[in-house]
């Protein structure tokens, strides 16, 4: 199954600029917004799962922050992001990986998906899912989750996915995580549909 949803992805990114893809953010707002809210140093470590050629990276590297890993099944939109950092690049760890089957070797303060856990459609999907959050994270760890909302798509880049409202999400993620904010996002894609989605902020117990 890995390798099948790893050839999917790579030949999205192969095949389409990196800045059309529906999920494509000139700036990533949101994220951002969620931590400057939590106030966090930029000497906090931060994982961005499913981050592919997302620019919160840089974004990030621009306030000062130190301590990045971008995860994503695709090598081919690491690369994407790898070259437009230049240099920079050299500050990130890359990491080429499904988070299902990836084991953390170490903790995080922030754990950031914008990406990944909507397309976790079956439960143990979600279940190897939850083992690598929980193995990544520790007590006061954050977590910062996007998924299409209950109105949002029902499929994405070909595949089926999983929506979710507030209540839905904490569902998942309760008997580690206790959510601690929400808020809907009006996605508007580069070819100029809208796409709803659902943001939880979690703290690991």
């Amino acid at each position: 199954m890995t390798g099948e949803k790893r050839e999917h992805w790579d030949e999205v990114y192969r095949t389409k600029p990196s800045d059309s893809v529906s999920w494509y953010q000139p700036t990533p707002g949101p994220s951002l917004r969620a931590l400057d809210e939590l106030q966090l140093p930029a000497t906090a470590s931060l994982i961005d799962v499913g981050g592919g050629a997302s620019s919160l990276v840089d974004r990030l590297i621009e306030r000062g922050w130190s301590d990045l890993t971008v995860l994503d099944i695709a090598a081919p939109a690491l690369e994407v992001a790898k070259a437009r950092l230049r240099d920079d690049a050299a500050r990130i760890a890359w990491v080429v990986a499904d988070v299902t089957s990836w084991q953390p070797d170490r903790h995080y303060d922030v754990w950031h998906d914008r990406a990944v856990f909507h397309f976790l459609t079956e439960p143990e999907q979600r279940l190897a899912y939850r083992r690598a959050l929980e193995t990544g994270t520790a007590p006061s760890s954050v977590v910062i989750m996007a998924t299409f909302g209950p109105d949002g798509p029902e499929r994405c880049s070909g595949l089926p996915v999983q929506r979710y409202d507030a209540v839905a999400l904490a569902t998942e993620f309760s008997s580690t995580f206790a959510l601690q904010r929400d808020w809907r996002e009006e996605h508007a894609t580069p070819a100029g549909g809208r796409q709803s989605f659902q943001w939880c902020v979690f703290r690991r117990r």
